[in-house]
């Protein structure tokens, strides 16, 4: 009993399982088992079971949802580790409480895309194994894998790792069943005034050495559409800034949304204010203006200067059969863009509104990445093959949403094991 009234006197939540907490476990582990249960149906079955085809013979498409998401899900983590280390690299104080949620938003990211290319792999093991024996450095594909998944994600566990150990230490001087896991990623941290300056050395030099590398693993995931010259629709040099701009936008929309719920969830003050809510709104503004402005440069170049194939491929995506798709994509994005405008002029922000707006440019990039992977795979072949079509299975959906259950799942858990926004300091846990 003495141990619970520990619990819950540790500071931002930790340790405190209320009922909404155990209700929103339950649904998101309901969730991933399903995705599971469908992942070994392909697993065993082969990918027959899913919507995906080969290109030209089989008139389908190879890359499907789950590579539509791969692109999405590294994308969001642009964002998260962006702002996370300029707030650090700056010591900008005012938006310091998103520096943790942008750090976990990343890494979580980044493991959901690596899990969804298990998928797309249909059998990972022999894809691991080819890896090793076939691999060629200057392929776009391998800067994926290594660069990406392994380059970026460890990088981005340090970082978040190194910034966690001074709050563990301080939650470690409390008694609470957690103890013995905050004494662990505390790791003999004693928050003493050299280890201080020797964590901030360590963190800033990471953060230097993180933004450039995140700049070429999300450019390297265009190239690997961007360089492919005999697929119309995606020979583009605008193809990587492109996948830069849209990550940095989805990352920030998903950023303000995990705010506001932090911020709804948490019974104090953790310095959420409008003032950093406002920022973010200006900051994925600024990006929807770069995106649309890619976006329509890309269209009048393809529509006026494109080849045959490249028209074909335009055309569907205008007027035929991916066009639904890609006018719900334009507005999801361009309305919050003109609504954001309109709050940046007023100078007036509105949290609901912006988490509106958070949710539609996210669900306007997938859009967009969708478009990006399938139309080019069934219109506009370079052979003599007709056209095709793709429409995902029920195996593809429940996967992709157990992959979104999953990453919500990792998250909600993080806020009951760390602070999910930064301790101010010792008083804060004593008189917690």
């Amino acid at each position: 009993m003495a141990t619970a009234t520990h619990e819950a006197t540790l500071p931002r939540g930790v340790g405190r399982l209320t009922r909404g907490w155990i209700v929103f476990v339950v649904a998101m582990v309901a969730i991933s088992a399903l995705g599971w249960f469908a992942y070994v149906r392909e697993y065993t079955e082969g990918m027959t079971v899913t919507g995906m085809r080969n290109v030209g013979t089989m008139g389908g498409a190879t890359w499907g949802l789950y590579i539509t998401f791969v692109v999405y899900f590294v994308g969001v983590s642009f964002a998260g580790i962006t702002i996370a280390a300029v707030i650090r690299l700056f010591n900008l104080q005012t938006l310091r409480p998103l520096a943790r949620m942008a750090e976990v938003l990343t890494v979580v990211s980044l493991v959901l895309g690596a899990i969804a290319i298990v998928a797309d792999l249909g059998q990972p093991l022999r894809g691991i194994v080819n890896l090793f024996r076939y691999a060629r450095p200057q392929s776009p594909f391998f800067g994926t894998f290594t660069m990406v998944i392994a380059g970026y994600l460890f990088a981005s566990l340090v970082y978040l790792w190194l910034t966690s150990r001074r709050d563990a230490s301080l939650l470690a001087e409390r008694p609470s069943r957690l103890r013995w896991l905050h004494r662990f990623v505390a790791a003999g941290y004693t928050d003493t005034p050299v280890e201080r300056e020797r964590h901030s050395k360590a963190t800033f030099w990471l953060a230097v050495s993180i933004l450039p590398m995140l700049v070429v693993a999300h450019s390297t995931l265009g190239f690997v559409f961007g360089l492919q010259v005999g697929r119309p629709g995606w020979y583009s040099a605008l193809m990587a800034p492109a996948f830069v701009v849209l990550a940095g936008v989805s990352g920030t929309g998903l950023l303000i949304v995990l705010a506001a719920i932090v911020r709804k969830t948490m019974a104090k003050d953790v310095g959420l204010t409008t003032e950093v809510f406002a920022w973010l709104g200006r900051f994925m503004m600024f990006l929807l203006m770069i995106y649309v402005y890619f976006m329509v440069t890309e269209l009048l170049t393809a529509t006026y200067a494109g080849s045959a194939r490249e028209l074909q491929v335009t055309r569907e995506m205008l007027w035929g059969e991916y066009s639904w798709i890609f006018w719900t994509s334009v507005a999801l994005l361009v309305v919050p863009l003109i609504g954001l405008g309109f709050q940046a002029i007023a100078r007036t922000w509105n949290i609901p509104w912006l988490v509106v707006a958070g949710i539609a440019v996210n669900l306007g990039a997938i859009g967009k990445r969708y478009l990006i992977a399938v139309p080019s795979q069934t219109h506009g072949q370079l052979l003599p093959y007709v056209d095709g079509s793709y429409a995902p299975s029920w195996i593809e959906y429940a996967v992709v949403a157990s992959l979104t259950a999953f990453g919500a799942l990792v998250i909600g858990v993080f806020m009951k094991v760390l602070p999910i926004v930064e301790i101010d300091g010792e008083e804060e846990v004593a008189n917690a």
